[in-house]
């Protein structure tokens, strides 16, 4: 079995996060993801902070393991969902979008241990000396909002940096990614694409069959013109927001107001002329609907038999 760091830091069985997918990640899918042994994780972008509190509640009655909430730090209510954490005594926090500064002061002294995604290594090295417990370094690769490094360059310069564990996603599918990720010095993987065709995933079914039917070119980026990359799948509305972005005639303006919502959208309607379907570029290794906790052991079982094996790549 492979175990790591932040295995012995956060409790759990095997080195994997479940990414905390705005609108996707609920309490249902982080709790099937932590009782195959990973670590669940629930989005803090779910109708409001009292809806956040519901789904951590409900979380506890389906999970007696540890699991955790990412925090979109550039949402309105962030400073609000950053009390209530510490409220409802929440031990493990992922970050993105923004800095976790203003709160990491009365998180650290709640007893949360807080991992910040990371898409430099400046932006790692600011995490560390704010006291983070480890950083997830995410590549290009990886769905819905990006930066411009990918995972296999990205990776072992944000651990040459750092002192403090680091777990690597972004275009890391089954074992062959985490293992990969291993062999760079990661002490764990995070994975988002592959659990929104789980069984536990609450997104629409035409999101699914998209996923299963898309192939290795079937994800654009959208907004990097206007500072904001994702990477989402290609869709009515996908193709006609990147064709808007880059006409210098519409306004800046009315790009983002054709994008409002999208995300939500493409949930829980399955709306693909209106809805953003965020993936990554592994989609195209989709090909069925299973389980969380099979999808959790399948990645680390497959890593686990190619890194035991990788010694006969050595020739004496």
């Amino acid at each position: 079995m492979i175990k790591s760091k932040i295995c012995e830091i956060l409790g759990i069985q095997y080195p994997i996060f479940q990414g905390g997918m705005a609108w996707i990640a609920d309490a249902k899918l982080a709790a099937a993801v932590s009782n195959a042994g990973g670590l669940g994780i629930i989005s803090s972008i779910n109708f409001g902070t009292e809806a956040v509190r519901d789904e951590i509640r409900k979380c506890r009655e389906l999970t007696d393991k540890p699991f955790g909430v990412n925090i979109m730090l550039q949402a309105p209510n962030a400073a609000e969902v950053a009390d209530m954490l510490i409220e409802e005594g929440i031990k493990v926090v992922t970050t993105g979008a923004g800095s976790p500064s203003a709160y990491m002061e009365k998180w650290k002294a709640a007893g949360i241990k807080v991992i910040p995604v990371v898409a430099s290594v400046a932006y790692a090295l600011k995490m560390q000396e704010l006291g983070a417990t480890a950083v997830i370094a995410e590549g290009a690769e990886s769905g819905g909002h990006i930066g411009d490094i990918h995972t296999m360059a990205l990776v072992p310069q944000v651990i040459d940096a750092l002192d403090i564990p680091v777990l690597a996603a972004g275009g890391i599918f089954d074992g062959r990614g985490a293992a990969a990720a291993f062999m760079l010095g990661a002490c764990g993987v995070q994975v988002g694409t592959r659990f929104l065709i789980a069984d536990e995933c609450h997104v629409h079914e035409v999101y699914k069959e998209k996923l299963i039917k898309a192939s290795d070119v079937s994800t654009i980026i959208t907004g990097k013109s206007l500072g904001d990359a994702c990477r989402c799948l290609k869709t009515p509305f996908s193709k006609k927001f990147f064709k808007m972005e880059y006409d210098p005639e519409v306004p800046n303006e009315e790009v983002l107001k054709f994008g409002t919502g999208a995300v939500r959208k493409a949930v829980f309607d399955g709306n693909l002329s209106e809805g953003s379907f965020l993936a990554g570029e592994v989609s195209g290794m989709i090909t069925k609907k299973e389980k969380a906790g099979d999808i959790v052991r399948d990645i680390m079982e497959g890593a686990e038999k190619l890194l035991s094996g990788a010694g006969c790549l050595i020739s004496k």
